[in-house]
């Protein structure tokens, strides 16, 4: 059989190939849900109603067969996705807005981790005759944004908080173990190091022995869990690596919202007001970047950029695509979800997700298909669809061209406490016009919308005031 098998741009040549014996189905079927020609297709194909505040966290469970939701609520909801229903749900116990939900694998799905802006990680379990206790694992002084599972493990989770520590969790045993507290890197040994704010918390699924966690500063650190040190009181943080895009190193005001590793354990960055950026695992400073000498910088290889979104009001994810995560997605603060390839960066699907800010992005385990949230009270489904839609809407440039504009915008301004308070006061007087509107107008969120069909205004506001949380949980500050 010397048929030259070239990889094919339109998905449909594999599934001739495959017909004809040239592929294995298994084969054919992973190429083809990575093709362009069907990401150019997704599209929005369902909605999932029931919470009464923002939607901050959506997983799939390891099946795919149901995903989990929380919220400003302080609902947790188990929804049968494809009949567009909620299974169950139960009160988390958390005093504040859920920022995410995990399940531990090899539970039957039985147990749930929440963590939430009151500081808490919290064990949702559900027992066999029905019954739903919930208890609290462990406490930050701060929000908790992220969770983070070991894999194939049904006892071992990693939090981080705004605190600046790192606690690891036993489901085996009572008590939580506060790893290392994380803080700046400073050139004067004799200078006081800050506490960095941690937004984010990854485990390598290659090498389940390293995890990276991203906050208040530009870099990204990885640590090695056997290199903690377990019994120390507080025991300061010493990474194994680090990572950062040159032109950031030194920047002011550059925190990390989201990061995410690929299954060949390349790491994935999502700057506030900035850019998202994929190193290679061979690319990293070190674990002191600071004495890395200008020159050699300068050999350092250049990470993958992808733009054209906008990331400042909110804590936004970002997450890979595809089968062997051939692509890269994240959200924006004008309401769009945007798809790119992960090679070369190109953007390739552009869709409104939102009527203000998409923050959250998972995709199913097994198929070509997502799930995403925001500002408003539902959970959205993509998938592919016959659609007429274009893959890029006619005024993508000027959606790329305003959100540029507002990172510019954002890097000049000086925040004095003047600015800061003049801010609140603008944003207070959007939130009661929005208010206003709302109440004045005719409630347009109907199960007959598409998400190709939202008429959207381009403003650096958010301007929700959707039911349930405190609404200034939904914006970083």
């Amino acid at each position: 059989m010397g048929t030259n098998l070239k990889r094919s741009k339109d998905g449909f040549t594999d599934i001739y190939k495959r017909e004809m014996g040239l592929f294995r189905p298994r084969n054919a079927a992973r190429r083809f849900s990575a093709s362009e020609v069907l990401m150019k297709r997704i599209n929005l194909c369902g909605k999932l109603h029931g919470h009464k505040g923002c939607v901050n966290a959506v997983e799939f469970n390891s099946t795919g067969d149901f995903l989990v939701s929380g919220s400003d609520d302080k609902l947790v909801i188990f929804w049968d996705w494809k009949d567009r229903r909620e299974k169950f749900s139960y009160l988390s116990g958390h005093l504040d807005n859920i920022f995410q939900t995990r399940i531990m694998p090899f539970t039957d799905d039985r147990k749930i981790i929440t963590s939430s802006a009151d500081g808490q990680v919290r064990l949702g379990q559900i027992f066999e005759d029905g019954r739903m206790d919930t208890k609290r694992l462990g406490k930050h002084q701060g929000r908790v944004y992220k969770l983070a599972v070991e894999p194939g493990s049904p006892y071992i989770i990693y939090s981080c908080g705004e605190d600046g520590f790192v606690q690891h969790f036993d489901l085996r045993s009572d008590s939580a173990t506060r790893l290392f507290y994380c803080s700046s890197f400073s050139e004067n040994s004799k200078q006081p190091m800050n506490s960095i704010r941690l937004n984010a918390i990854v485990i390598d699924p290659r090498n389940p022995n390293y995890f990276a966690v991203g906050g208040s500063d530009e870099y990204a650190r990885v640590y090695d869990i056997r290199k903690c040190h377990w019994y120390s009181p507080i025991s300061s943080d010493t990474p194994v690596d680090t990572f950062c895009p040159r032109h950031l190193i030194g920047k002011n005001n550059i925190h990390i919202t989201g990061l995410a590793y690929s299954n060949t354990s390349e790491l994935l960055i999502s700057y506030n007001d900035e850019l998202v950026y994929l190193f290679e695992k061979n690319m990293g400073l070190g674990p002191s970047p600071l004495s890395l000498s200008p020159e050699d910088l300068q050999k350092r290889e250049e990470p993958q950029v992808y733009s054209g979104h906008r990331n400042s009001q909110t804590v936004k994810g970002v997450n890979f695509f595809g089968p062997n995560d051939e692509y890269v997605m994240s959200g924006s603060d004008c309401g769009h979800l945007f798809i790119w390839k992960k090679k070369g960066g190109k953007l390739v699907r552009l869709m409104v997700g939102d009527r203000h800010v998409v923050n959250q992005l998972e995709p199913h385990p097994h198929i070509p298909m997502f799930a995403t949230c925001g500002i408003e009270k539902t959970v959205k489904l993509w998938a592919p669809m016959p659609s007429d839609f274009p893959p890029l809407p006619d005024n993508a440039e000027k959606i790329m061209k305003a959100n540029k504009q507002g990172r510019e915008d954002h890097s000049r301004i000086t925040l004095t406490p003047d600015v800061i308070m003049h801010v609140l006061r603008l944003q207070r007087r959007q939130t009661l016009a929005y208010r206003e509107r709302r109440y004045n107008a005719a409630d347009f969120e109907s199960d007959e919308e598409e998400g190709e069909t939202y008429v959207l205004g381009f403003s650096d506001s958010d301007a929700s005031s959707e039911g349930g949380g405190n609404q200034r949980e939904c914006i970083i500050s």
